[in-house]
């Protein structure tokens, strides 16, 4: 006697709706303490029920970020928008541009040095920090915007991705109508090649925008004036006064909670060009 058992598909979505939602709320989570405590005023903080309104007081917590130290919650928010937004857009650029050169053009060892820089991606940049704060030093960058910028312009797995949208969104006729007509290799780049290829543009950059935002260790070991902070070091900076001086606390809190809108802003807005990218990608 054989037995057939038959899989409910109603059961099987309910465990897949399940599952996301359970994803969900663990990623929304942080996010809705973020947005209830930075409501709070010291006391209730520290009391412990964060998540709820009572004690509305985010006004007077907007009023103390704006006002303490002269506004320099603000300065390290241009600084950060400085270093991410410059950042990420040029090193887009630098990556698209190489992309499209190991994906388009035919050189002598292009296989050997696109492993080399393949082998970038395994390096952590926390051990690279020292020898580029030892070379900053030697070229009288330390403590200064360039000792920032300068190593977020290159990112190997945004080469890597780049090559990919090259080969899957760039077909070789279209160059070659192009030099046919006259255009060089950099307007064929510029006109032809970079328009097609903006939807990975747009994924190198919101990758790289992400990571300069939240980059922390490189700033901690470049800078040391207070005026040069991006705001992961300047909130750290405050978060290491609430031990002696708590009213920190809310600063840090609703800092740290206006600090995720560039985030969300940027992926909102450029979202419907990541994902067509994403989908093609995955396609192809």
């Amino acid at each position: 006697m054989s037995t057939t058992t038959r899989k409910n598909p109603w059961l099987s979505k309910a465990a897949v709706n399940g599952a996301l939602l359970l994803a969900v709320l663990y990623m929304l989570f942080p996010l809705v303490w973020l947005v209830t405590a930075a409501t709070k005023d010291t006391g209730s903080l520290l009391a412990g029920d964060t998540f709820s309104f009572k004690g509305f007081d985010l006004s007077k917590n907007l009023s103390d970020i704006a006002t303490y130290g002269d506004g320099v919650y603000f300065r390290w928010y241009g600084n950060s928008l400085l270093y991410a937004g410059v950042g990420a857009a040029v090193c887009s650029l630098i990556c698209v541009a190489a992309g499209y050169a190991f994906d388009k053009y035919e050189f002598r060892g292009k296989e050997k040095l696109f492993g080399l820089v393949l082998l970038g991606v395994l390096v952590p940049t926390t051990a690279l920090a020292l020898p580029m704060y030892l070379l900053a030093s030697k070229l009288g960058l330390v403590n200064t915007y360039w000792s920032v910028l300068i190593p977020v312009l290159v990112n190997p797995f945004g080469v890597y991705l780049a090559r990919v949208f090259s080969a899957g969104y760039i077909p070789g006729e279209a160059l070659e109508a192009a030099r046919i007509d006259g255009a060089g290799e950099l307007r064929t780049f510029f006109s032809i090649g970079l328009p097609m290829m903006m939807p990975g543009f747009v994924t190198v950059f919101l990758f790289q925008f992400t990571a300069i935002w939240n980059n922390f260790f490189l700033p901690l070991v470049m800078l040391s004036d207070r005026k040069l902070f991006p705001l992961s070091l300047g909130l750290y900076s405050w978060n290491t006064n609430t031990h002696s001086e708590p009213g920190f606390y809310p600063l840090v809190v609703t800092g740290s909670l206006l600090a995720v809108i560039p985030l969300i802003v940027a992926f909102v807005s450029l979202q419907r060009h990541w994902k067509a990218g994403l989908t093609a990608g995955s396609v192809k």
